[in-house]
């Protein structure tokens, strides 16, 4: 009798079949010569941190559109720093398997769509002409620590935070004919490409929790709310505020009042933090980080 293969290994067989005819190469599928409109946004209006405060409204309509270019900037440069540690932790963990497996091949050709989505992001924050925006020392020791160190329900639901609220905030992007070509475009290829991974990432991520102690889900409890903070607080860099004569800490404290801002952040993460709650991943003194980020 024939011993069936596990079901990660189901899983990863079907991404890989699915993968070839959904991905692409930025450079022939994007017009990087193509000049920015100087009248369109490059975020919904909506979506900006500081919409509808005070602060807003003293803008003139070429400083909106600017400080969203630099929003959409900072959104790209903290999924650069995702991805990358996404893709050390990828390999790390390849380092151990059966390079036969399907499941260890699918890791590889994820790490291979990440490259090619840190490279368009890159090119994309030059093409804008921002500087690409990073998190603070603490975030960045942080991060070290996950690559060096994530496994299990930690490391699939730190990341899975990130790439589903990116997620929706590129789907409405994408979707959105008034925003600049360049930004739609960006956002649609990562959306398309990001379905598989988010499905690979959840399906794995219910199968550890699964097999994981109490003791251990606790300790990742703490670690999965820590990112949760980092991405909420941190999806817009407070600098961004200065490419239009404002503060970064005037910005920051307008911005984590908003109420407008406050509802995109629930919107962008309700789908992740129903399905993480869902699992019992959400709970214990992490409840109070989670509330910081503004994502619940």
């Amino acid at each position: 009798m024939v011993t069936p293969p596990p079901a990660r290994d189901v899983t990863a067989t079907r991404l890989l079949r699915s993968s070839p005819p959904h991905t692409y190469d930025p450079d022939v599928e994007i017009d990087w010569d193509a000049p920015l409109a100087p009248d369109r946004y490059f975020v919904p209006p909506h979506r900006c941190s500081l919409y509808g405060t005070p602060l807003w409204d003293s803008l003139t309509e070429a400083q909106r559109i600017t400080l969203t270019r630099h929003e959409v900037a900072s959104v790209a440069g903290l999924g650069i720093w995702f991805e990358t540690i996404l893709m050390q932790l990828l390999l790390r963990d390849y380092y151990r398997q059966d390079p036969t497996q399907a499941h260890a091949q699918y890791a590889l050709t994820e790490v291979a769509d990440e490259c090619r989505h840190s490279v368009m992001f890159g090119r994309m924050l030059s093409k804008l002409g921002c500087p690409a925006y990073r998190v603070g020392m603490v975030d960045d020791l942080l991060g070290r620590f996950l690559a060096a160190t994530a496994t299990g329900p930690r490391m699939f639901a730190a990341i899975l935070i990130a790439e589903e609220v990116l997620d929706a905030l590129q789907r409405e992007s994408a979707a959105d004919e008034s925003l600049q070509p360049l930004v739609r475009m960006v956002s649609r290829i990562h959306v398309i490409e990001e379905a598989r991974h988010v499905r690979y990432a959840r399906e794995e991520l219910a199968r550890q929790v699964r097999t994981a102690g109490r003791t251990r889900l606790a300790y990742d409890r703490m670690i999965i709310a820590r990112s949760a903070y980092l991405t909420g607080t941190q999806m817009v860099s407070p600098q961004v505020y200065r490419c239009v004569g404002i503060s970064p800490e005037v910005g920051r404290r307008a911005a984590r009042t908003n109420p407008h801002h406050l509802a995109t952040l629930r919107w962008a993460g309700q789908r992740v933090v129903s399905y993480l709650d869902e699992l019992g991943l959400i709970g214990g003194p992490g409840v109070a980080l989670w509330r910081r980020s503004g994502l619940i």
